[in-house]
């Protein structure tokens, strides 16, 4: 509940803010909005995978920021717009969901391939995105089952802004010519730790985290509610 209650929060904030700019875009349809954050998110992406770790990388990598940033705008927007002027729908809000989710997949998997950063280990980029997406399915079934969206764990607002510090870090280090900051053996060889092998660590576990975060309080709220059905039943 409180998480759900800082989500509402948060996004009451981020539509008086806009408010003059939706104002203005009574015109445009949410869909298409949703639509080009995975067209910006896949431009993204392109710039993970090729950036090196020099002036040129920094730069592309300063670029993949700007697209994130531009993604998540647009991200907000749409919603506000579709509630704004009645524009709201069933297949808006699936649509949504659904561009989060492959939105997600494609960042996380296109830092994996940077070699630059990675090396071999695209692994992490393919095991992040698993992670991230059982987090995100536990929350949409908790709805499903009637329980409400969840809300709990690590957040994707959280992860994108995890993301683009990293990234920007890692420009700062292209700019300067600076390596990583160390490097630990794993059973699958030696990881380099730099801000993009970190952020993909990182997000492997708040994936893992919010997948039993979700799962825990999804299973309390059953139970509770199965509790309750046969209470009801014995009383009756």
């Amino acid at each position: 509940m409180g998480e759900k209650m800082a989500a509402e929060k948060f996004r009451a904030q981020f539509e008086k803010v806009f408010e003059p700019l939706v104002s203005k875009l009574g015109f445009v349809n949410p869909n298409h909005l949703t639509w080009s954050t995975l067209l910006l998110a896949l431009g993204a992406a392109w710039l993970y995978i090729n950036a090196g770790r020099d002036s040129q990388g920094g730069w592309m990598l300063l670029g993949a920021i700007g697209l994130m940033m531009l993604a998540s705008l647009f991200d907000g927007l749409d919603g506000q717009i579709a509630r704004t002027y009645g524009k709201a729908s069933d297949y808006g809000d699936f649509l949504d969901h659904t561009i989060d989710r492959v939105v997600d997949i494609i960042l996380l998997v296109a830092i994996g391939l940077s070699s630059a950063w990675l090396g071999d280990d695209v692994w992490l980029g393919y095991s992040a995105a698993l992670l991230t997406l059982m987090g995100s399915y536990m929350g949409t079934q908790a709805q499903s089952v009637g329980l409400g969206r969840n809300y709990g764990g690590f957040s994707r607002a959280d992860r994108l802004s995890i993301i683009m510090l990293a990234t920007l870090v890692a420009a700062i280090q292209s700019f300067r010519g600076m390596g990583d900051f160390a490097a630990i053996d794993l059973p699958t060889g030696t990881l380099a730790i730099n801000p993009l092998s970190a952020v993909l660590l990182i997000s492997a576990a708040g994936g893992a985290y919010t997948f039993l975060v979700r799962f825990f309080a999804s299973r309390k709220g059953l139970l509770a509610r199965l509790s309750a059905s046969l209470g009801g039943d014995s009383e009756g």
